[in-house]
């Protein structure tokens, strides 16, 4: 069915319609519709055919459950049915300034910076912690499902209506190229496992601008057959920078992006992919990194590390060296002062936020939700930082002499080497 400007759907809630207003894509599933709902626009996605009665039913149960949370642009409401039995779900509208991933990919849309690729990188994997957390796995995730906002790193994901709980499948197995290996092989159904390998695929393009499998092997192959997508993205998947095999490695004059950036994000990053995309991994599904890892081991650290020299120039601070030198001017200068609480060594750069996570005991706190702190330079003394207090606890500053004094709402605890900050519930840090 092809919907018609002002023509109205009714929804299968009460008596209510919505108004056609234009549409606004369409795809192989279905037509998706700008439509007004008592006063407000929201998107209408509507079945070109109809689905499984199986698909109705989980469709209805998701919404009403409601969105694990607000990265998702849930489905809100279903129409009625028409006489061939189809139907569609409305849903938010994607705000203008949100662009598709595949945009970015294609280089139709660049970030702002590489904080907000970092950002957009823990966001997406905090909303998938929350949809598996609720019992919930995607089963096609791939470029398609993400939109970015480029300047901030704000991510909601969409085509929200093949989420089904676990060990449920609705019929849809994804796109190859961002398969799980054991889905490729017919070996599996999509589930939460198979999602991780496929956030991870995405990450990667983030990261890195080029398919984590796509090297030598697939830029020599004549021709895409079925039985060769099988065995590149399935049986025989090789990770470009397998440290035991070296045959599938990126190509110069291809895939640039990726031996561009490989070496200027940090080892632990680089050991991250490696081991996630190594074969035992790739055969394993049970071992897979979860979001958490991504973000507490990944994300997290690049975000604090990530420092911006006077020259323009962003690169990330290794906080176990005393000085660093700029990527950019080729200036030596003094690396920020950094915060070790327990085992967690945290880099304190001017003007970003400190979140709670950093002074937390692990475990209790992941992402970058709740800010306690930022980093401010004193205006009377060039070159001194503090610790703005964005709390409304009161902390506790213990100096080097063994002097103490209480750091208020709103106040900053200086940030000098052997300084030591209690947060509370036990939580305490040192300045190195």
């Amino acid at each position: 069915m092809d919907f018609k400007k002002h023509e109205e759907v009714e929804l299968d809630l009460g008596n209510k319609k919505v108004k056609i207003l234009e549409k606004i894509g369409e795809g192989g599933q279905g037509a998706v519709y700008r439509v007004e709902l008592a006063g407000k626009e929201y998107a209408l996605k509507w079945y070109l055919k109809a689905p499984k009665k199986s698909f109705y039913e989980n469709l209805k149960r998701n919404i009403e459950k409601g969105a694990p949370d607000k990265t998702f642009l849930w489905p809100l409401f279903l129409t009625r049915k028409d006489r061939s039995g189809s139907f569609g779900y409305i849903m938010e509208l994607r705000p203008d300034e949100y662009k598709e991933f595949s945009q970015y990919l294609l280089a139709k849309v660049q970030f702002s910076n590489i904080e907000a690729i970092i950002r957009a990188a823990a966001n997406i994997c905090i909303g998938f912690r929350s949809l598996h957390g609720k019992g919930y796995s995607y089963q096609d995730v791939n470029d398609g499902n993400f939109f970015i906002n480029p300047q901030t790193g704000d991510a909601l994901i969409c085509d929200n209506d093949n989420v089904a709980p676990f060990g449920i499948n609705t019929g849809i197995v994804g796109k190859c190229r961002y398969m799980a290996p054991e889905v490729v092989n017919g070996k599996q159904k999509p589930n939460s496992q198979s999602d991780r390998f496929s956030l991870s695929v995405i990450l990667f393009l983030l990261l890195f601008g080029n398919h984590p499998l796509e090297g030598r092997n697939v830029t020599s192959c004549p021709c895409m057959t079925e039985q060769k997508e099988k065995d590149l993205y399935g049986n025989k998947a090789l990770f470009i920078y397998d440290p035991q095999d070296n045959s599938n490695r990126p190509v110069p004059g291809v895939h640039t992006n990726v031996l561009r950036r490989w070496n200027l994000y940090p080892s632990y990053v680089r050991d991250m992919f490696t081991r996630e995309f190594s074969r035992e991994k790739l055969l394993n599904p049970d071992s897979r990194v979860t979001e958490k890892e991504w973000i507490t081991k990944v994300f997290a650290p690049l975000y604090q590390e990530l420092m911006r020299c006077n020259c323009g120039e962003y690169q990330f601070i290794d906080p176990l060296k005393d000085t660093y030198q700029c990527t950019g001017c080729r200036k030596e200068l003094n690396r920020p002062p950094v915060l070790k609480v327990n085992n967690r060594v945290s880099v304190l750069v001017k003007d970003k936020p400190v979140h709670k996570y950093i002074v937390e005991a692990a475990g209790n706190s992941i992402g970058f939700t709740e800010e306690i702190g930022v980093v401010i330079e004193s205006s009377k003394h060039p070159g001194i930082f503090g610790l703005k207090n964005l709390t409304t606890n009161t902390w506790l500053l213990r100096l080097k002499d063994g002097t103490q004094r209480p750091v208020v709402p709103d106040k900053p605890a200086p940030l000098l080497s052997g300084n030591r900050i209690n947060f509370g519930n036990g939580m305490e840090g040192e300045i190195l």
